[in-house]
């Protein structure tokens, strides 16, 4: 577990805010008909037009800029030239690295009319994100933001919660201790620290939890088909209360100003 100074905070701030701006960039131009290796592109650009790096690029051999997770696809879905259509639900997952700090985060977007059961599991999970970012204060543990997350989504909704792929921390490495899985106990895993930053990301399946990943070795599936969903923040445990260093605002009034995006969920 590494600690960070201020200063440094501030500097992950940026990194994650770059990350929510260039969603947001992506919430403009999503629509039926254009493909998710367009999305890619128009990330990559954006980022380095802002004078940082897209960190998912090659990173352990992936070969993209953003993770593009449609429908049954959990995450780690790969770019690809098929059409966007009406119905579809689509998970932008990305990071920078900016001044030698990484952002990471991920945000859900609906694309036209869905049935009230995507909506409801779209809302839901977003609600879990901010259920566990409450508990990401001093003297918690890992275990009472996945309980909390697993609570609102799982016991009380009865969705699926993917045990196979956890949150984390996050700095100077894209991936770092400790690891934040979306299901727990309170009370247990790692004791939380004022300055430890957290990605923590709940993914959560409309029905079983089951999982397999395709033959590429990255995309990972729900075993049912059923749809999923992703959102991500870049959270600092803090003591009273979590500071969240990415900004989900800039990308909900994008979202809201594109008429071929859902935003009654």
């Amino acid at each position: 577990m590494i600690c960070k100074t201020e200063a440094e905070v501030a500097l992950m701030k940026e990194a994650a805010t770059l990350v929510s701006k260039t969603l947001a960039e992506v919430a403009k131009e999503l629509k039926p008909g254009i493909t998710t290796m367009y999305i890619d592109t128009l990330c990559a650009k954006f980022v380095r037009d802002h004078k940082a790096i897209p960190s998912f690029f090659n990173y352990r051999g992936y070969p993209h800029n953003v993770c593009a997770s449609v429908n049954d696809v959990i995450v780690h879905g790969f770019p690809n030239n098929i059409a966007l259509k009406e119905g579809d639900i689509v998970s932008i997952d990305m990071g920078v690295i900016l001044n030698g700090w990484h952002g990471d985060h991920a945000y859900t977007f609906i694309l036209g009319e869905v049935s009230d059961e995507v909506k409801r599991l779209v809302r839901v999970t977003k609600e879990s994100l901010y259920k566990g970012i409450e508990k990401a204060t001093v003297n918690n543990r890992v275990g009472d933001i996945a309980f909390a997350i697993q609570e609102h989504t799982e016991r009380k909704n009865g969705y699926g919660v993917v045990r196979e792929l956890v949150g984390h921390g996050l700095g100077r490495s894209l991936h770092e201790d400790p690891q934040v899985p979306n299901f727990g106990k309170r009370g247990t895993g790692t004791k939380l620290k004022e300055n430890l930053v957290l990605a923590i990301e709940p993914m959560i399946n409309m029905g079983t939890k089951d999982v397999y990943t395709d033959d590429d070795g990255w995309t990972v599936r729900t075993r049912d088909g059923k749809p999923s969903v992703h959102f991500e923040h870049d959270v600092c445990v803090k003591k009273d209360k979590a500071l969240i260093l990415s900004d989900y605002s800039i990308i909900e009034a994008a979202e809201k100003a594109n008429p071929n995006l859902n935003t009654n969920y």
